[in-house]
C-alpha cells in the first residue's frame, strides 16, 4: 500500500505530465547532448546442457544458501530437476520461490521481496521467462539493501512514478537461466512490472541489477508452446528494430555530469547496432519456423534463444522506444483477453504481443527520422535475413510504408491477432492508452522523432486493425 505522501506525489507527477503536449523533448533542445556511450552486459554462456554447470558457478561465487526463483510450470519439468541436481552435487543449499505472476505487478514484486528479505540468501538463481527473471532482480535489489524490506518500494522505480534513486549498495550474485526466447532479461539491468493503481507498466532500471551470469541452454526452450514461442519472439523482433532505430547516442540529451549518471538506455550506437541487426536476421529466418514447427525444429528454437540474448545486449545498451512505451498501457489495461498457451487464472496480453501490435504504425511514423535504417530492416525481413540492401534503392519517402507493409505480412503469416480491436480495445480506449504511455519517458524519449499526445493517439488508432 502506498503512503499518503507517496500516492500524492505519484498522482501530482502524473497530472503534471498530462498537462504537457510534448511527450519527449526535441533531441538536443538547447541542452548539451551526450558524446560517449558505454557497453555493459552480463556474462553469458551458451550451449546445450550448460545448466549442468550451475552448481560449479555458484560454488565459484562462494554462494552457500541461494534462492531459486521459478514458476509452477517450470518447476515440474525434468530440466528443472537436472538443474537442482547440479546444486545438490555441490552441496548448495537452496529454497524455491515459485509464486511468480506472469506479467508481474507491484504487489507480486513486494511478495517476492518479502521472501528474499526473510531468507537472508547470499545468491539468487532465476529459472524462467522474463517475469521470473525480473521478479528475481527486484527481490535481490531490495533484499541486498541495508534497509531491506523497509526500503520505500518507489525509491528505485523509474520516474515519474517512482523516485529513480541511484543504486549505491552491492547486490548479491544472480544467475539467470532463461526458458523463453524473448525478453533478453538475462543480459539487462531492467525489471518491468504493472503498477496496478495507475493501470500502467513501469520498471526499475540500473546496471547493478544485471545478472552476474546468464546460462543460455537451448534445451530449455524446445518445449515452449507455439504461442509462447511466438509472443516471446515478437519481443526479440521489436527489441532489435527499436534499438536500431533509436535516437543516436550523440543526439540524446542531457549529457551526464558524472558518468555514473549515464542512463542504462543510451541510444543507438555502433556496437549495439551489430547485436541488434544480427538478432533481426535470426528472427527473420527462424521465428516463423520456431512457431509453425513447434517443438520439431530444434535448430530454429536454438537460434531464437541465441537471438534473444543478442537482442538483449543490443537494446540493453541502446534502449527501445515507442512500441515498448505504448505496450505498457495495452498490457496494463487488459480486460478479458486470454492468450492461448498461457496457464494463468487472469486475463493477459503477453508482453511481446502488446509490443508488436503497434509495430507497423510506429515504424511508419518514425521512418522519416532515419529512412535508410528502416529500409535496411525491411530488406532483412523480406529476405529472411539474407540482405540489408533489397530496398535501399527505393525512395526514402517510401521507407515507412514499405516497412509497415512487410511487418503486416510477417505478422499475418504467423497468425498475430488483427490489431487492438482483437485484443478487446476500441477507439474509446485511446485516451486511457495514451495516458498510460505518457509516464514512459525512459523509453519514449529515445524515439528518433519528437512526438505529441496527438501523435500517440493516431498511432493507437492506426493499430486498431492490422490487416
Amino acid at each position: 500500500m502506498l503512503s499518503v505522501a507517496s500516492r500524492a506525489r505519484v498522482l501530482s507527477l502524473f497530472g503534471a505530465i498530462e498537462r504537457t503536449n510534448q511527450c519527449c523533448p526535441s533531441h538536443g533542445g538547447g541542452i548539451k547532448s551526450d558524446y560517449a556511450f558505454e557497453m555493459a552486459c552480463s556474462t553469458v554462456r551458451f550451449g546445450p546442457g550448460v545448466v549442468k554447470e550451475l552448481g560449479y558457478d555458484l560454488k565459484n561465487l562462494n554462494c552457500t544458501k541461494i534462492a531459486v526463483f521459478t514458476d509452477e510450470r517450470i518447476r515440474q519439468l525434468k530440466s528443472f530437476e537436472k538443474l537442482l541436481r547440479s546444486l545438490d552435487n555441490k552441496s548448495i543449499k537452496y529454497e524455491i520461490y515459485d509464486n511468480i505472476r506472469v506479467e508481474p505487478t507491484d504487489k507480486s514484486f513486494k511478495q517476492a521481496i518479502r521472501f528474499a528479505c526473510q531468507g537472508q540468501f547470499d545468491g539468487y538463481v532465476a529459472v524462467g521467462g522474463g517475469s521470473v527473471i525480473d521478479t528475481c532482480k527486484a527481490a535481490n535489489l531490495f533484499a541486498s539493501s541495508p534497509n531491506g524490506e523497509a526500503t520505500d518500494f518507489l525509491d528505485y522505480v523509474n520516474p515519474p512514478i517512482g523516485k529513480g534513486l541511484p543504486v549505491k549498495h552491492q547486490l548479491k550474485p544472480c544467475i539467470a537461466v532463461p526458458t523463453t526466447a524473448g525478453t533478453g532479461s538475462e543480459t539487462t539491468g531492467v525489471a518491468i512490472f504493472d503498477f496496478e493503481e495507475l493501470h500502467a507498466k513501469t520498471g526499475i532500471a540500473h546496471r547493478s541489477m544485471r545478472p552476474t551470469l546468464g546460462l543460455i541452454d537451448p534445451e530449455l526452450v524446445q518445449t515452449m508452446p507455439a504461442r509462447v514461442a511466438a509472443n516471446s519472439g515478437f519481443d526479440v523482433l521489436c527489441h532489435a528494430i527499436e534499438s536500431y532505430t533509436a535516437v543516436p547516442y550523440n543526439q540524446r540529451s542531457p549529457r551526464p555530469t558524472d558518468p555514473i549518471e549515464r542512463p542504462t538506455y543510451q541510444g543507438s550506437n555502433p556496437i549495439s547496432d551489430i547485436w541488434s541487426l544480427q538478432a533481426l536476421r535470426s528472427v527473420a529466418k527462424y521465428l516463423p519456423r520456431a512457431i509453425r514447427n513447434q517443438q520439431d525444429d530444434h535448430e530454429a528454437r536454438t537460434q531464437m534463444h541465441l537471438a534473444s540474448t543478442m537482442a538483449g545486449i543490443g537494446f540493453g545498451n541502446a534502449g527501445v522506444h515507442l512500441c515498448h512505451g505504448m505496450s505498457y498501457g495495452i498490457s496494463g489495461n487488459v480486460r478479458t483477453y486470454q492468450a492461448k498457451d498461457y496457464p494463468t487464472d487472469h486475463p493477459i496480453i503477453p508482453h511481446g504481443l502488446s509490443v508488436v501490435i503497434t509495430a507497423p504504425a510506429v515504424f511508419q511514423f518514425t521512418a522519416p527520422a532515419c529512412p535508410e535504417r528502416h529500409l535496411e530492416v525491411a530488406s532483412i525481413l523480406a529476405t529472411k535475413g539474407e540482405s540489408q540492401t533489397k530496398f535501399l534503392h527505393h525512395s526514402k519517402e517510401d521507407a515507412g510504408l514499405i516497412l509497415a507493409d512487410i511487418l503486416r505480412k510477417f505478422l499475418s503469416d504467423v497468425n498475430v491477432d488483427d490489431g487492438l480491436e482483437a485484443l478487446g480495445y476500441t477507439n474509446s480506449d485511446i485516451p486511457a492508452l495514451v495516458k498510460a504511455t505518457i509516464p514512459q519517458h525512459r523509453v519514449t524519449k529515445l524515439a528518433p522523432l519528437t512526438h505529441t499526445q496527438e501523435d500517440l493517439a493516431r498511432l493507437f488508432e492506426n493499430s486498431m486493425k492490422l490487416y
